[in-house]
């Protein structure tokens, strides 16, 4: 297996390091006796109590459960104190974080982190500098509240939701930042769900003769709220004046991108039970091209169960594609982007295996470093009896992982999960990082009923790969929405910078690219959200590189 370094592009420049492979041969011995050939080495490994991580997910009350206590939770990687080491955050009742040390262990830094103060019934989290002071932010979605923490210089957050004027949400989701506007400050979305309340009547239904928890159509819609960032600490609502308003609600996955090279971030929802909407960012206001874009629908024409979402370009033509994870029974649906127009391809890429599956969590990924983006899927049912209802069901269900095999299919590789990491769980969130600097993205999931799953990737091979990590002066602070170009190996391979995505989760902001067997990036461009352009050449591969908006090198001064 390949370990790069991580290291600063003036170092690579002066020096490029070379590991060649080495093995033993044993002597002669006598033949043994015949025995069953292992199969392949897993590509990803469940090392969360090796790395030091210890928390558990609990759902209290009756069963069979509602519909808010399977709603779920999520997590994140984030570098909270600029230590170039991934960070852990794990969303429940009571939030925790851990602190990395970018060789694969954490700490419980929840005390001094400022984490333990908070109490609510907290949900999903995004991740983003808002106040472009260099160190990233978390704004906590939940049932009946939310928190804006805002970063103290990476020693400590501190609550600043009701200074910042964002109110507390009916039924807050999955939530995103994105400069909307293009004025260097992020702006925030947070999808809420349905009307849900003490006394809201039903609070289980009945399916096949047997009392579980209702589907959404048994609730009204809330709907989403969109937050102008003012500065100076203060926001907006701003979802009427932009179109926000224009959904049908009941959203669970919301996320950023310039899908349509406009230079504005617009904006995917998906709705449980409700035509998603795709906000069209037309400079000062949304357009909901839902329908028109072919993503509001499945290929049938009909609303699904949309949850999870993400955005990436899995067939490399340079057009982001948009993945929506959906209900059990439902193809979960991979929208290839034709120019503004989007097909529906799942059944042609080979996904028929997710059909048994309540999928919430997923992420486009490179965990090989081909150069293609490969999935990851979370997947657990909403009611914790199904068995009894359903012949077939299961409540606890497999986590998925999908090769992409050259943009035109995937090739499920779930088997290549060890034992740990496949085992059945109530999946929900789901985030992607390289945790331990060793060029390759890992990825850390929920259980909503058990531990998390940090999952290491072990998949070797000779795939090498670049990670940027933007810091910008004119943009917002993290990049966050900035196109990353990469030629490399007669390819051309186009990224965003992004947190958001997935379920109630929030990623690593570092842009990573597999490269397959290049050695070096003959040309990287970043298309900042400012519309600047800075280029760099010749770019050693297996390196962490830093760069600075303007200034069409990395900054060695900030080098990891």
């Amino acid at each position: 297996m390949r370990r790069p370094a991580v290291i600063s592009l003036l170092s690579a420049l002066i020096a490029a390091a070379a590991f060649p492979l080495c093995g033993c041969r044993r002597g002669p011995a006598a033949e043994p006796a015949p025995a069953a050939r292992p199969g392949p080495a897993p590509v990803f490994a469940d090392v969360t109590e090796a790395a030091g991580i210890r928390y558990r997910w609990e759902i209290p009350g009756k069963r069979p459960l509602n519909i808010l206590q399977t709603i779920g939770n999520g997590c994140a990687f984030l570098d909270y104190d600029n230590d170039g080491a991934l960070d852990v955050l794990l969303v429940g009742p009571k939030p925790a974080l851990f602190r990395g040390n970018g060789k694969g262990r954490f700490e419980d830094v929840t005390g001094p982190g400022g984490m333990d103060s908070l109490s609510g019934h907290f949900l999903g989290c995004a991740v983003g500098d808002y106040d472009n002071d260099g160190f990233v932010d978390v704004y906590l979605s939940a049932y009946r509240g939310g928190a804006l923490l805002r970063n103290e210089a990476g020693k400590a957050f501190r609550d600043v939701t009701r200074r910042a004027g964002i109110r507390p949400q009916p039924w807050g989701t999955s939530c995103a930042w994105g400069d909307i506007d293009g004025d260097g400050r992020l702006d925030l979305y947070v999808g809420n769900y349905v009307q849900f309340g003490p006394s809201t009547r039903p609070r289980l239904c009945r399916s096949n003769g047997i009392e579980t928890g209702c589907g959404p159509d048994a609730y009204k819609p809330e709907r989403g709220v969109l937050y102008r960032n003012q500065g100076g600490g203060l926001f907006r609502d701003v979802t009427r004046a932009w179109g926000a308003d224009k959904t049908a609600g009941k959203t669970l996955g919301v996320a950023f991108v310039d899908y349509d090279g406009s230079g504005r971030q617009s904006l995917a929802v998906a709705n449980d039970g409700q035509p998603g909407d795709l906000f069209r960012n037309r400079g000062g206001r949304f357009e909901n091209a839902g329908t028109a874009s072919g993503t509001a629908y499945d290929r049938s024409g009909n609303a699904h169960a949309g949850m999870g979402v993400d955005w990436g370009d899995y067939d490399n033509d340079g057009l982001f594609d948009l993945t929506v994870m959906t209900f059990r029974q439902e193809a979960k649906c991979v929208y290839r982007n034709d120019g503004g127009a989007f097909v529906e391809m799942s059944p042609r890429l080979g996904l028929n295996s997710t059909l048994p599956y309540v999928a919430f969590g997923v992420r486009w990924l490179d965990y090989d470093n081909d150069g293609w983006l490969d999935l990851m899927i979370t997947n657990g049912h909403v009611l914790d009896n199904v068995a009894d209802i359903n012949q077939g069901a299961t409540y606890r269900q497999p986590t998925q992982l999908f090769r992409n095999t050259g943009g035109s299919s995937f090739e499920e590789a779930s088997a290549r999960l060890d034992p740990k990491a496949r085992r059945p769980i109530v999946g929900r969130g789901l985030a992607t990082g390289d945790y331990d600097n060793d060029g390759r993205v890992d990825a850390l999931a929920v259980d909503s009923e058990g531990t998390p799953l940090l999952l290491h990737n072990e998949s070797g091979g000779d795939g090498h790969g670049l990670s940027l990590r933007l810091i910008a002066t004119t943009s917002n602070r993290d990049g966050l929405g900035a196109l990353v170009t990469v030629e490399a190996g007669g390819r051309k391979l186009v990224r965003h910078c992004h947190t958001d995505g997935s379920y109630l989760s929030s990623s690593d902001k570092r842009v990573h690219i597999g490269l397959g067997t290049a050695t070096q990036a003959d040309r990287v461009t970043v298309r900042w959200p400012s519309g600047r352009t800075d280029t760099l050449r010749m770019v050693p591969a297996d390196q962490v590189l830093t760069l600075r908006e303007g200034s069409g090198v990395p900054d060695a001064s900030a080098a990891q």
